[in-house]
């Protein structure tokens, strides 16, 4: 019987990369996204790749798409809680509603995303949920603190969740934490910074020049959506499920780094302080 998984996000990028390796690859495919006519257009031609529409701001639309599965199949083997967005800017510059959301989509979407899943989860004979995060979320960022905060959120959710889903439910739990992805940076954060007034001429442009500067230089050649899919593929198909899976040894170097003390954070981002962290 071929194998079900249902993904957020998936319109573009690692949602979507995801979503074709695993059609191709035989699985029932429902990929979650806020256009479904254009998307399957664009995408479709999969007799097994499904576009649904699933907003994961909104739980009735989660809703609606997770009853469709279930009036289908009656289960699901892997929930895929990937929706998200990045978010480049300081707690003192952010607006309260542009940080609320933030957390609107990168947590309050993962909550509504396993609570709609959860009941297909636990009907497959051993399900298994995986969410996107970030070293983001494991490592703090100059002017990244809302959106680290809310990956952080998610590393603690989840973690918590596999203190019990896996003995009480037969569901695995395991955070997918990637690093730079190609084109997101510059397409989406600084796109979204130069729509939100740019570098301002304030106390901050010190630092945002330099956190920039540094973040181009280490990721002169970012991960591929398209790679992330593959350690995702390998990931479901292991015998025993971590609960943090790293996609690439960028990543893996990335958080050997912690913060220390500098008060920008960016003497911890070059590397001069180093905090092995115990995984």
């Amino acid at each position: 019987m071929n194998k079900i998984i249902a993904i957020t996000g998936a319109s573009s990028g690692i949602g979507l990369a995801t979503a074709i390796l695993f059609a191709d690859q035989g699985w029932t495919v429902y990929a979650g996204t806020r256009n479904v006519l254009r998307d399957q257009e664009q995408h479709g031609g999969r007799p097994n790749l499904h576009f649904l529409e699933m907003e994961v701001t909104q739980p009735e639309s989660l809703e609606r798409a997770f009853a469709t599965i279930e009036n289908k199949h009656g289960h699901l083997d892997v929930l895929f809680a990937n929706a998200g967005f990045g978010f480049l800017r300081p707690l003192g510059q952010a607006t309260f509603e542009e940080i609320q959301t933030v957390f609107d989509t990168n947590v309050y979407g993962v909550m509504h995303t396993i609570r709609a899943g959860l009941p297909l989860l636990r009907k497959a004979a051993s399900g298994h949920l995986v969410a996107t995060t970030s070293v983001g979320g494991l490592v703090g960022q100059p002017l990244n603190e809302i959106y680290c905060a809310s990956k952080f959120a998610v590393e603690g959710l989840l973690e918590s969740l596999a203190t019990y889903y896996k003995p009480t439910f037969n569901i695995d739990v395991t955070l997918l934490e990637p690093g730079a992805i190609a084109t997101h940076f510059n397409s989406t954060v600084l796109s979204h910074v130069e729509q939100t007034g740019g570098i301002r001429d304030d106390e901050y442009k010190p630092v945002f020049e330099t956190y920039i500067g540094t973040f181009s230089k280490r990721n002169a050649v970012p991960q591929t959506p398209e790679s992330v899919a593959e350690v995702m593929l390998k990931l479901v198909n292991m015998e025993t499920k971590p609960l943090r899976i790293r996609t690439s040894e960028q990543a893996d170097d990335f958080v050997r780094f912690k913060v220390g003390q500098d008060p920008t954070g960016l003497d911890g981002m070059l590397n001069t302080r180093k905090l092995q962290l115990n995984m």
